[in-house]
């Protein structure tokens, strides 16, 4: 009877925490004092959400996704921006001097080009709107914006235009947005045109680093996606789970998290 009421405490518990986080509470502090029990606790609640696949952990906090939801490039760039600057900081370092360099679409990418913009003399090639009107400011960057349609969404470019520029291109460093990321079905995107540029990238490239926040980690039923392989590695922050980095790992992919 007693294990009965304790079990069905936890569970009332981790529903009240679900709640919470649909509700935009964030935070291991914040969740503790709403739910009235310790912090050590709630951090114990929300790696088994994790590893149920009920919600993914963030820098700091968790969220819940339930389902595939491509954000706005506005709506994401309000999120986790101590992480992605974090990821940015530390991608910045890998970048030899004088390189050509390839910077994806995304917030996180944006991120990275804030740093490269202090980093010059660099030949960056992007496929985002907002990397490129940032970059073509700068004195000593050579910007080339990659062709083709605009994703009303994440306003980065793909199709066929951007095949046949990426044909004529080479790269000593790729970095990668991911709308999410398994281990065992790679980065998932909203469409199939975007995971083939990534693709078409990742063959030009000398080396390729996914830039993806502990949020883009949460299992998600994304509509396409690209395998990641050995030759790849991902940088993100400190919310992601031992367990899940060991998942990546046992594949051949490094995760490294920062901070």
């Amino acid at each position: 009877m007693a294990e009965t009421r304790r079990r069905r405490s936890t569970e009332e518990r981790h529903e009240a925490l679900l709640t919470l986080l649909r509700g935009g509470a964030d935070g291991v502090e914040t969740l503790a004092d709403q739910v009235g029990v310790s912090a050590s606790t709630v951090r114990r609640d929300l790696a088994r959400l994790q590893r149920e696949g009920r919600i993914a952990r963030t820098y700091g906090g968790a969220l819940v996704r339930e389902v595939f939801h491509e954000r706005s490039f506005g709506e994401s760039a309000q999120l986790f921006a101590g992480a992605k600057a974090a990821i940015a900081a530390e991608a910045a370092e890998l970048v030899p001097a004088e390189a050509s360099v390839f910077v994806d679409a995304g917030t996180t990418c944006l991120a990275l080009a804030r740093v490269l913009a202090e980093r010059g003399p660099l030949t960056v090639t992007t496929r985002g709107l907002e990397a490129a009107l940032l970059l073509a400011r700068v004195p000593g960057l050579r910007v080339i914006m990659v062709g083709g349609q605009v994703q009303p969404l994440s306003h980065g470019v793909a199709g066929a235009l951007s095949e046949v520029a990426l044909g004529r291109l080479a790269f000593d460093v790729a970095f990668l947005g991911a709308d999410t990321l398994d281990a065992e079905r790679g980065l998932g995107e909203p469409t199939v045109e975007e995971t083939y540029v990534k693709e078409l990238v990742a063959g030009r490239s000398s080396r390729v680093v996914v830039l993806a926040d502990a949020s883009k980690f949460a299992p998600d039923n994304a509509p396409a996606w690209t395998r990641l392989t050995g030759e790849w590695s991902v940088l993100t922050d400190d919310g992601v789970d031992d367990a899940t980095v060991a998942r990546f790992r046992r594949r051949g992919i490094r995760v490294v998290p920062v901070g």
